[in-house]
């Protein structure tokens, strides 16, 4: 079977498919062989725009939809520097723009707005949510205030791509009780007829059944986009990833179900909240021999974006080094081959087996009633486990003293305040609910405080 670069030169796989007459399970089945071949099709329209981004097309209106999203969820305080990187990602393509109301306290979608109403609307396409995770905001008056509000913020009269905001956690009986049972997906679904909302969709972090019933029912409300966790630890290691007690599905089964559909993906964290760019010194030394010039993050994004069903890819990128090298890995996107992904491949199944906790970085779960930094403290732990400083060995070892002390230092230049270390932590739980990746996080918490005592 051709590889990826060979691929791009040829038809795409759904027009291959339909001109070979395969039905649509047959091209499932081809999918579970060789799933990463690129929408080349697509590609070639990519619109003169002065730059050589990537793009892809939207099927329902054809809009040429930057592979590279702009995602707005931890920007700079600055004003001045939030509309410098808009600018420059504008320029070179960027195209859409992902927001929600909960993001940085509401600055985010005022900040997100202020920037993007300075450039022609045609230029950009804005993505926001019903962030109603809180169960006093499910009443239909609340959400409503909340969806009124988003375009207020943002300085528009019509949302491109509107979503249900972290679909999943809490299972049906949350879904129900924020979407369906105060017919906030009916009037969303009628606000789409309206023109208000171009494209419909949702997020999901969870409970898989919940995708599944959305998608289930797409007949009744013709999803036009779903927006899923996905890169190549997550594709088939989701599950066993360390999460929380209903985070049972994998990205490989995600993309797949939504592909079946002909409903196109946006993926959220493609490097996994920054770990797959900061992976394990053997796995990025493999890489680097490969690729000497490329960086783990750009094979994360490489990787993504090789898969033909994804409309956009989304970063978080609040500095401008880090766009700039970005706008570069997809101006435009060099596939990977099936070689290399066989290599990706090998890297998740031995980092699958490595016991990191899978925090995105988020920082749903903050502030914490007793101060502590719960990304930081993640953060600063996963670190060393990379650098094979953690696990610690038994008290009886030779280099247990000097590992320890090694840890107690990582933590304390990642977090000078010890106020904010996990040792801090006092079990209230008040966190639990709030994590898109169900972590039980004072149990995490237990884990870092035991590297620090040597427990």
């Amino acid at each position: 079977m051709e590889n990826s670069k060979e691929n791009k030169k040829g038809m795409s796989r759904r027009e291959f498919l339909r001109r070979v007459g395969l039905g649509a399970g047959s091209a499932v089945a081809l999918m579970a062989l060789e799933p990463l071949s690129v929408l080349a099709q697509d590609e070639k329209k990519t619109p003169a725009a002065g730059n050589h981004m990537t793009y892809r097309v939207q099927h329902g209106t054809g809009e040429q939809i930057s592979l590279l999203g702009f995602g707005m969820m931890r920007l700079p305080n600055n004003q001045d520097e939030v509309n410098e990187l808009v600018d420059y990602a504008i320029e070179h393509g960027v195209n859409y723009f992902d927001t929600a109301p909960m993001y940085m306290g509401g600055r985010s979608e005022v900040m997100t707005g202020n920037a993007l109403s300075r450039h022609p609307r045609e230029k950009y396409h804005i993505a926001t949510k019903m962030s109603n995770q809180n169960q006093r905001l499910w009443s239909a008056e609340a959400s409503k205030n909340m969806y009124h509000q988003s375009f207020e913020r943002l300085k528009t009269d019509y949302i491109d791509y509107y979503l249900l905001h972290s679909i999943g956690s809490g299972g049906l009986d949350t879904l129900k009780g924020r979407f369906l049972d105060n017919g906030m997906l009916d009037f969303l679904v009628e606000e789409r007829k309206a023109g208000r909302i171009k494209h419909l969709g949702f997020s999901y972090h969870g409970d898989v059944s919940v995708f599944d019933y959305l998608l289930d029912h797409n007949d009744d409300y013709h999803w036009d986009f779903v927006q899923i966790q996905m890169n190549f630890l997550d594709w088939q290691h989701a599950s066993l990833s360390g999460g929380g007690w209903k985070h049972d599905a994998d990205a490989e089964y995600l993309y797949n179900k939504c592909n079946k559909l002909d409903i196109q993906c946006v993926v959220m964290e493609p490097l996994r909240g920054g770990a797959l760019g900061k992976m394990q010194p053997e796995h990025a030394e493999q890489l680097k021999a490969l690729r000497p010039d490329d960086s783990p993050a750009r094979w994360a994004f490489r990787w993504v974006g090789s898969h033909d069903n994804i409309l956009t890819a989304l970063s978080g990128m609040n500095r401008m080094d880090h766009l700039k090298d970005n706008v570069e890995t997809f101006s435009p996107l060099d596939p990977c081959t099936d070689s290399e992904n066989a290599v990706l491949a090998s890297i998740a199944d031995v980092m699958a087996g490595v016991p990191t906790i899978p925090c995105t970085t988020c920082g749903y779960c903050m502030p914490c009633p007793f101060g502590v930094d719960i990304p930081g403290n993640f953060a600063a732990y996963n670190e060393a486990i990379n650098a094979h400083i953690l696990p610690l060995p038994a008290a009886t070892a030779a280099d247990f003293a000097e590992r320890k002390r090694r840890f107690h230092e990582g933590l304390k230049a990642a977090l000078p305040d010890e106020k904010k270390w996990a040792l801090a932590c006092m079990d209230c739980e008040e966190c639990l609910s709030k994590c898109p990746q169900q972590i039980r996080i004072p149990n995490q918490m237990g884990r870092i405080t035991g590297a620090l005592t040597g427990d």
